[in-house]
């Protein structure tokens, strides 16, 4: 059993949060569910909630506190995934049974984000140590009564727009060591380990509800334990691909033709420029 339900939310690292929430309304076809800041860490967020997940993007507002450590970071690894978080019921709960598992993880924390209306929501947090997860953020985080989003509003045809998140894949020079970490000591459902010599890949496959933790690395590399984890790429579920790609192609977005999935049954279409340093991928799922 795993402590965690579910994948919360993905954080992405950008420089100019204005111009980052154009760019993912644009991909996304849909406007922002939330827009604030968080006035105790020093960042400013804007957050896109779907079907099964949320996307935030999240900015520095001041040299100070967690901005100026997210300040260092944008400057140190450019604009990209930074993390995510694991949804929990119960964050006292989760603590303990991750020190259970051998996890040094501290009491939680509580956090609060407002938006200009005054709105405020709030949750608690289980950060677990970069020792543990190979160098990446990664939180228990339970919300507190009143914090749920709303669906991001659609900007486009429902069936052009994403709907929800497929996967997120995570880069790993070590994949037993992080298989180790997300299968045993997170206890997080192992649905497929497989190696596709055709690619020269192996990838592991973390269901968490209707969401996937892809783990990729080469099979045939020596390990490296020393070398971090990076979280690298997202792929968003479309109902129509053709639809979404022609609105984005008729949007000005470098986007490409639709091709054929890896995944049987399945037809995707890739997003190269304005993802902030996000790997990213359109796919249609089987019918």
């Amino acid at each position: 059993m795993t402590p965690f339900r579910a994948l919360d939310h993905v954080i992405v690292a950008v420089r100019d949060l204005e111009a980052a929430t154009d760019h993912y309304a644009a991909l996304l076809g849909r406007a922002p569910s939330w827009r604030g800041s968080h006035p105790e860490y020093a960042t400013r967020n804007s957050l896109f909630q779907l079907a099964n997940t949320y996307l935030e993007l999240l900015a520095p507002a001041r040299s100070e506190s967690l901005g100026a450590q997210l300040e260092a970071r944008l400057e140190s690894h450019g604009e990209g995934l930074l993390g995510f978080a694991l949804a929990t019921d119960d964050a006292d709960a989760c603590a303990r049974e991750l020190r259970q598992r051998g996890i040094p993880v501290p009491d939680p924390g509580s956090g609060e984000g407002r938006d200009a209306g005054g709105a405020i929501r709030r949750w608690r947090n289980v950060f677990l140590p970069v020792e543990t997860t190979r160098g990446l953020l990664v939180f228990g985080i339970e919300h507190e009564a009143g914090s749920a989003l709303e669906i991001a509003p659609l900007q486009a045809e429902e069936e052009a727009a994403v709907a929800a998140m497929d996967h997120t894949v995570i880069l790993s020079q070590d994949l037993e060591a992080t298989r180790r970490l997300y299968g045993e000591r997170l206890g997080i459902r192992l649905a497929l380990d497989r190696t596709f010599p055709q690619w020269g890949q192996r990838l592991l496959f973390f269901r968490l509800g209707d969401l996937t933790l892809e783990v990729a690395g080469s099979p045939e590399a020596e390990p490296v334990p020393e070398a971090e984890d990076r979280l690298w790429g997202v792929s968003w579920r479309v109902p129509d691909v053709d639809a979404a790609q022609r609105r984005l192609a008729r949007q000005g977005l470098d986007v490409s033709e639709v091709r054929k999935g890896r995944r049987p049954g399945t037809r995707v279409c890739t997003v190269r420029a304005d993802t902030h340093g996000v790997a990213t991928l359109l796919i249609e799922p089987p019918a």
